[in-house]
């Protein structure tokens, strides 16, 4: 009597992401590795984007992929899974920036401008144990503090009230004693005086930025994997 032919094993790489889904809703952690394999290098990169941090943006994406999949049945698929998943990583990157957001005092500022040029204080700056990573980021910084202080000073001023100090457009106004409109219109120059300088040093290399490839990605999908097995979320497959 012949025997029953075994069900070949879903390829999960390959799927569409409707087909994706639709194993991923079913609890199968094939699926899931798959989501998390196609989307960690765009939601870390949004992640990172925020968060000034790769060791932030990587709990980041872990958590929203863990939010993401828990609460899976209620996406509708009005937008793209992507989409869906950015907003999570979005919200959740900004939720922990105001659960320890720090106001920077102008006052500071200016003092640390006394020899001249502008210290931009990164979010989420800390001290870095690779001294390659740290020297390569005082490069990029100093890149960056020269572009800015080249700009001229009523760009420079409302840059640094509104893309460093991260005041609100009224804010900035009132600081400045000038209107919102010109708040506007100032920054939008500023930043695209900011882009054109620094257009011509990042442009070779902005493509392979914030790499998240290899075992940091492979890191990230088991502990998710882990966290909804542990939970009783996934059946093997």
């Amino acid at each position: 009597m012949p025997t029953a032919r075994a069900e070949a094993a879903p390829v999960y790489t390959d799927m569409e992401e409707h087909d994706l889904l639709a194993h991923a809703r079913r609890g199968e952690s094939g699926a899931f590795g798959a989501i998390m394999q196609r989307y960690n290098q765009p939601l870390f990169r949004v992640a990172r984007a925020i968060m000034s941090d790769d060791s932030e943006a990587e709990d980041v994406v872990q958590e929203s992929y863990f939010k993401a999949f828990k609460a899976l049945s209620t996406f509708r698929g009005d937008s793209s899974l992507l989409t869906w998943l950015t907003r999570i990583t979005i919200n959740e990157a900004r939720g922990r920036l105001r659960s320890r957001k720090k106001t920077v005092d102008l006052a500071e500022v200016e003092i640390a401008q006394k020899d001249g040029s502008l210290v931009i204080p990164f979010r989420g700056a800390h001290v870095m144990e690779n001294p390659e990573a740290e020297v390569a980021r005082t490069q990029i910084r100093t890149l960056i503090e020269n572009a800015v202080d080249e700009l001229p000073e009523p760009f420079r001023l409302v840059f640094v009230l509104r893309d460093i100090q991260d005041c609100s457009v009224d804010e900035t106004a009132a600081s400045l004693g000038i209107r919102a409109e010109t708040v506007k219109t100032r920054l939008h120059r500023a930043r695209r005086q900011l882009r054109v300088q620094l257009n011509e040093v990042f442009s070779s290399t902005m493509q392979d930025a914030f790499p998240f490839l290899g075992e940091r990605c492979e890191r990230i999908n088991q502990k998710v994997i882990a966290r909804l097995s542990k939970q009783k979320l996934l059946i093997d497959r």
